[in-house]
């Protein structure tokens, strides 16, 4: 394709669960951008994937009993079924585990050990497992804690190769004052920025802990780091760096999507690594907000995780496309709500869209048996909704320059609102029974124009019901590369015949929509039935008393919690008993901070032989309870809440 180039992505996604909204969200606007730019004529190229490296695959995998590849080619099934589903058009999709990644990568580090921008050492500092990346203590959250994800933070030693980040602070600052729309929308920008100035550290990006990842080239006994990794799939996508590939030409044009979240990898150290190859960093880094649902965060305990997969079966791809993209400015959070969707179908898509495809059409049947009028004199008015149509197309191209999908939709849809009224200044039906041959047809002209430009602009957010519209105005093919940059008022349409075939969008009844979501809600509340959850568990074969009462069940006092290195699950409990002092090692960490521990009262099982655990003794084992709405992840301490029994009272 000829056109000005255009480099769009999403971030590559973690396949250590299903895709949810936040998938579709980041990826249906990219795909919105890559189709409006395509329609202009210019050279799109849109790239996602999956990311598929790190401790989380490993320790994933190892739970369901397989490889970490298996898992990984198990979940991207997934991703795949839900873009085909999403009518997504993605140029490229890249995994981190296929060999032309690898590769890029491994040639990445060693012109960064080369040029001395790596260099190895040895880290100490407080690590957070679920985001796998180290946390200044300046940047920790209260209690020792991740600022992202919140959870607490493990202090760990190791060998390790870092990369000389805090060379680039100064470049980085230069680029960003030198473009200050690098970085959108403006609040994340001071974000970046201050950042940055508050002092950047060398970054490790090596791994001597964790198996599951791309080996180093020259001391295999590291893995480079998963984040490290990640980042450089925007390029070796494109072929770097091999002469004549696709990195030439659509680099210098390099747009990002990301959420908010992960801002700062994407505009910290991804542009010092693309300054230290030479690179330009990306053009723009869009990072938009999170969804929550009815005002409540997304909990797969709640049952409120909104499913692409059966927003898609309900109410169709093209409206779940819409909803995302105009309810909520982009960069904002937003609150996801059925009820906010089913209204934008009823009115933006039924009413104001549909409604103006139905007259128009019904009117060129009724007076010129389905044939288009021929371009004629105009008045006025005529001008004024060819002016508006011109302007909108203006319009929208600069404001999704800027990313901004619900300004741009809200244009549109003034538009079509300003061809809906202009039926009923024109009254054609008036026009019909009084003869006026040459005004009709210039009224009908026009609306048939309107409605041909509204299936150009919508045609990248919507781009089924676009081809429908399509269709239905005559016209063969679909609205799709090229189409704006071809669109001009009033041009061809010669012998073109109507083909008018159903309603665009039938309104939905919410008095039995509202019936329809009850029964199905009662069925996931059903689904999420707590008692559910032990029908899962085999019952044990029954025991004779003597059995039970060879148990020695204590309670003990927990004195001091104390991380295992190096184990990401383990803590140290140091136990008062009341006649002795017990050491425990249990694998709780993910589940309580160590000062959720100390001072509780806690039942033991004292006469369990002693084990080693990364050569700690632990003689005993506390009791707890898995969570019946995470079973196989969170466990709940059974505790002794009078305060007036002291440690060492047996159980019984």
């Amino acid at each position: 394709m000829s056109g000005k180039p255009f480099y769009i992505t999403t971030p590559i996604y973690y396949v250590n669960d299903v895709p949810h909204i936040g998938h579709a969200y980041t990826t249906i606007a990219a795909d919105v951008l890559s189709r409006w730019h395509k329609s202009g004529g210019d050279d799109s190229y849109f790239l996602t994937g999956t990311d598929e490296h790190g401790q989380k695959i490993q320790t994933v995998a190892e739970k369901k009993g397989i490889t970490p590849i298996e898992l990984c080619n198990e979940v991207v099934q997934n991703f795949e079924r839900l873009w085909k589903a999403l009518n997504i058009q993605n140029d490229d999709f890249i995994r981190t585990t296929q060999p032309r990644h690898e590769k890029v990568v491994q040639e990445i580090f060693r012109r960064l050990m080369a040029s001395g921008d790596i260099y190895k050492g040895e880290y100490e500092g407080w690590y957070c497992v679920p985001c796998e990346t180290y946390v200044p203590e300046a940047q920790m959250a209260e209690g020792q804690t991740c600022p992202d994800c919140h959870r607490p933070l493990t202090k760990m030693t190791e060998e390790t190769y870092f990369f000389r980040l805090s060379k680039y602070a100064g470049p980085l600052i230069k680029f960003y004052e030198e473009h200050p729309d690098a970085i959108m929308p403006k609040e994340r920008y001071n974000e970046v920025v201050s950042f940055i100035k508050s002092g950047l550290r060398d970054q490790s990006i090596s791994r001597t802990t964790l198996k599951w990842g791309i080996p180093l080239p020259g001391d295999e006994k590291h893995v480079i780091y998963v984040w490290f990794d990640a980042l450089i799939n925007y390029l070796s996508a494109l072929g770097y760096p091999e002469p004549g590939e696709k990195w030439e030409k659509y680099w210098p044009a390099a747009r990002h999507l990301v959420g908010k979240d992960i801002i700062r990898f994407h505009c910290v150290i991804w542009p010092a690594m693309l300054l230290a190859l030479g690179l330009n960093p990306p053009v723009r880094v869009f990072a938009h907000g999170w969804w929550t649902v009815e005002g409540e965060k997304m909990s797969k305990s709640l049952g409120n995780v909104v499913d692409p997969f059966e927003m898609e079966t309900l109410y169709g791809v093209d409206p779940f496309r819409y909803f995302l993209l105009r309810e909520v400015p982009f960069g904002h959070d937003g609150d996801f709500s059925e009820l906010a969707l089913v209204q934008r179908i009823n009115s933006d898509l039924a009413n104001d869209l549909g409604n103006l495809l139905s007259r128009s059409l019904q009117m060129i049947d009724k007076y010129r048996e389905g044939m288009l009028p021929a371009f004629g004199a105009q008045t006025e008015l005529d001008k004024e909704i060819e002016t508006l149509g011109e302007k909108t197309v203006a319009d929208m191209d600069a404001l999704l320059d800027r990313f901004a999908f619900d300004d741009a939709l809200k244009a549109l849809w003034a538009f079509v609102s300003r061809a809906n009224k202009y039926i009923d200044e024109t009254e054609p039906w008036k026009l019909g029974r009084e003869g006026d041959v040459e005004r009709l047809d210039a009224v009908l002209r026009t609306l048939w124009e309107a409605l041909r430009l509204s299936a150009v602009l919508v045609a990248p957010f919507m781009p089924d019901t676009a081809a429908r519209i399509w269709s239905q105005l005559g016209l063969e093919g679909e609205p799709g590369a090229g189409a704006r940059a071809a669109w001009k008022w009033g041009e061809g349409g010669e012998g073109i015949k109507v083909n008018r075939s159903g309603i665009l969008f039938p309104r939905i009844d919410i008095e039995k929509w509202k019936k329809e979501k009850e029964q199905r809600d009662l069925e996931k509340r059903a689904k999420l039935d707590p008692t559910a959850f032990f029908k899962y568990q085999e019952p044990k074969p029954q025991i004779e008393y003597d059995d039970f009462a060879k148990l020695d069940l204590r309670v003990a006092l927990v004195e001091k919690v104390e991380v295992v290195p190096k184990a990401d699950k383990l803590y140290v409990l140091n136990l008062d008993l009341g006649n002795e002092k017990r050491v425990i090692v249990s694998s709780i960490r993910e589940n309580y901070k160590p000062e959720e521990l100390e001072g509780k009262k806690i039942i033991v099982l004292c006469n369990l032989k002693p084990a080693k655990f990364r050569g700690v003794q632990s003689n005993g084992m506390l009791l707890a309870a898995e969570s019946p709405e995470s079973r196989y992840e969170v466990l709940t301490l059974l505790t002794v809440m009078d305060d007036s029994i002291p440690a060492g009272s047996r159980i019984s």
